[in-house]
């Protein structure tokens, strides 16, 4: 069984409060909400402190076009998933030894929030001494769920080559996104809630031998699944001037009826319950995405803590936000044979489940 030996995340250099962005928003909108001021409790409610950004405040109080917007998410997610690879190949943490970059058979790189060809992967590979013959699996548009989905398609590698070591990249700057003259409540919420930030895993097949420092997750078992015309539930609308967020409000109730069975089924079929889990790993997409969680499964809020921190000091960074709270529980000492649900959520509307065994 493939399992996952290395998780390290990267956070852009901009670091804000959530009160800096709320003032920030307050400004730019107040002429166009007349209750604007309740409408900015959003921030407030959100229980998110801080958030990191791939540019300065300033940068937000302006108009940009989709090119120049491009420009910079080209620029930035190679530069970022740069450091995110070394961090993940060097984490001294959990590796005895480091990985050399021309040991890796393939790379998942996984991101929404801008456009490359040739994808963000092959500049990457010309920017480290990877292997000229590295499969390259770019994969585009699975939003928040992507980090999820990345780790369940390098497990499908693995099984096939169960010597391969295989990287998983999400790179995510939502930032760049941010639209100053959409006044709708979508963009409203998505400027309370969304960051900027970099993860990258290593997923090894069952013959690969590498020294870990603690004990490693196994990848058991892993189930995808999409909710049928559902495409407006959440996602982008592509404009002229970028992308503009497409948030239903329905999310969470969405949620609470839909997990449920998709989660209860795919643990029945391993001979387990939800309350057998002993860890919980779910993309924290929100406040109210993580109590719909803890209310559809039937967990109290221990089982969503890792995630809610996450939530707090980093905001929701879409793809790789589940990588950072994976390398939470990864540098844990979790005993052999522990479980753990990794989940996460995404347009389409669909759902990836991963679970765990730490050996």
């Amino acid at each position: 069984m493939p399992k996952i030996q290395s998780v390290n995340s990267f956070l852009p250099s901009y670091n804000y409060s959530q009160q800096d962005a709320s003032t920030l928003l307050k400004h730019l909108f107040t002429d166009h909400y007349p209750d604007l001021d309740r409408m900015l409790k959003v921030f407030e409610n959100g229980e998110i402190q801080s958030r990191q950004f791939c540019v300065p405040i300033e940068w937000f109080e302006h108009s940009h076009d989709l090119e120049e917007r491009n420009r910079l998410y080209i620029e930035l997610a190679t530069s970022y998933g740069v450091l995110a690879i070394n961090a993940c190949l060097q984490n001294k943490e959990l590796l005895v030894d480091s990985v050399h970059p021309s040991e890796i058979d393939a790379i998942f790189f996984i991101s929404s929030t801008g456009f490359s060809t040739p994808s963000i992967d092959a500049r990457i590979i010309n920017e480290l001494p990877f292997s000229d013959s590295i499969k390259r699996i770019p994969i585009w548009g699975l939003g928040c769920a992507g980090g999820a989905s990345g780790l369940s398609r390098a497990n499908d590698y693995c099984l096939a080559h169960p010597t391969a070591k295989v990287l998983v990249l999400c790179v995510e700057l939502c930032s760049l996104t941010f639209q100053p003259n959409d006044f709708t409540k979508s963009n409203l919420i998505g400027a309370s809630l969304f960051a900027d930030g970099a993860a990258c895993a290593l997923v090894c097949g069952n013959e690969v031998e590498i020294g870990s420092k603690k004990n490693c997750p196994v990848v058991i078992a892993t189930s995808s699944k999409i909710m049928a015309n559902s495409e407006n539930v959440m996602g982008w609308a592509i404009k002229n001037d970028g992308l503009h967020v497409i948030f239903s409000k329905s999310i969470p109730s969405i949620i609470e009826k839909w997990l449920e069975p998709f989660v209860t089924e795919f643990l029945s079929e391993h001979h387990l319950t939800s309350i057998q889990l002993d860890h919980f790993i779910a993309h924290p997409g929100g406040k109210k995405v993580l109590s719909a969680y803890e209310k559809a499964l039937g967990f109290d809020s221990s089982k969503t803590a890792i995630s809610r921190d996450i939530l707090k000091r980093h905001g929701n960074m879409s793809s790789p936000t589940v990588l950072y709270v994976l390398e939470a529980f990864m540098k844990l000492d979790c005993s052999p044979g522990e479980k753990g649900l990794l989940t996460a959520l995404g347009p389409g509307f669909s759902g990836e489940l991963v679970l765990l065994e730490w050996q």
